[in-house]
């Protein structure tokens, strides 16, 4: 199975979870690629997913599931050449824009499933990850709120406004059509919001849409196969934005008031521990050469 991650390093907690919890509901070895990128823009610093943390993924990953591997790839080359201008002064950040670059590296495979590092496995996914997208260019599941509210003319009584963190791609199709090619160019021009999404969903020609246990974005069902842990809207006793991050385990527990996640949690604990640990053995060991 072929896995697309983006990000700069402040990711890479949200990968390590994300990945023990594809190891743990999967048997098929795992290909992981990650785009990352170095960067400075409007005042902010962008580093890359460290090579140190790629290789101890690595080392995880093969010891959880013979012939799986993980490559890191850097498109600041790729992103300094289209940079989306229009949107550079908004909420937006340039790693939500990485995967758009996709169609520019020919190491990616024809079938790539794309998640955000927010979003959790818990049950087989191979169901979804191997269907038939011979005839379109991805296949996801409708955005819980955006839905409603962004509709492309003439189907304005039809959903059709894809949620972006979970989307089984087609990259033949992709670059046949241009989609992502197309994407940056509106990205460069038209300021959005949630540029990337907006412009996937405004510009794609076919997409597959799929049951939403596959993206379940707003809490946890009995058929959950992804858990996407985006920002909600919470109506009583009054209305707010409820924003939890998987990594940020106690207020999983207190204010989504989850614990079906505590295994991984708790193997997750373990190997970032482990993980710190030895990068302060390293950057000791430097010390004295």
């Amino acid at each position: 199975m072929n896995i697309l991650y983006c990000g700069d390093r402040k990711m890479e907690r949200g990968l390590l979870m994300s990945t023990i919890s594809l190891l743990d509901n999967s048997t098929e070895p795992l290909n992981i690629y990650v785009l990352t990128l170095e960067l400075t823009m409007a005042g902010k610093q962008y580093k890359a997913v460290s090579n140190e943390f790629i290789d101890f993924l690595s080392e995880y990953i093969k010891t959880r599931r013979d012939g799986s591997t993980i490559k890191k790839i850097d498109v600041s080359a790729f992103f300094a050449k289209e940079k989306p201008e229009a949107n550079l002064g908004t909420r937006f950040t340039p790693c939500c824009m990485l995967r758009l670059y996709a169609d520019e590296i020919e190491e990616i495979p024809d079938r790539i499933l794309y998640l955000d590092t927010d979003v959790l496995a818990k049950k087989d996914f191979s169901e979804f990850y191997h269907q038939n997208i011979d005839n379109y260019e991805f296949a996801g599941v409708l955005d819980h709120y955006g839905k409603h509210f962004f509709r492309r003319k003439p189907k304005l009584l039809k959903f059709d406004y894809f949620n972006s963190g979970v989307l089984l791609l087609n990259m033949t199709k992709i670059r046949e059509t241009g989609l992502f090619k197309k994407s940056r160019m509106r990205c460069i021009s038209k300021q959005m919001l949630m540029p990337d999404q907006s412009s996937l969903n405004k510009l794609a020609i076919a997409k597959k849409k799929c049951e939403r246990k596959y993206n379940d974005q707003r809490r946890d069902h009995n058929d959950t196969v992804f858990r996407h842990f985006t920002t909600t809207f919470r109506f009583f006793p009054k209305f707010r934005q409820v924003t939890v991050k998987p990594w940020d385990m106690d207020r999983v527990h207190e204010v989504l008031k989850l614990h079906d996640y505590d295994e991984l949690f708790d193997r997750y604990s373990s190997l970032l521990s482990e993980y710190q640990s030895r990068k302060i053995n390293d950057n000791c060991l430097r010390g004295r050469e």
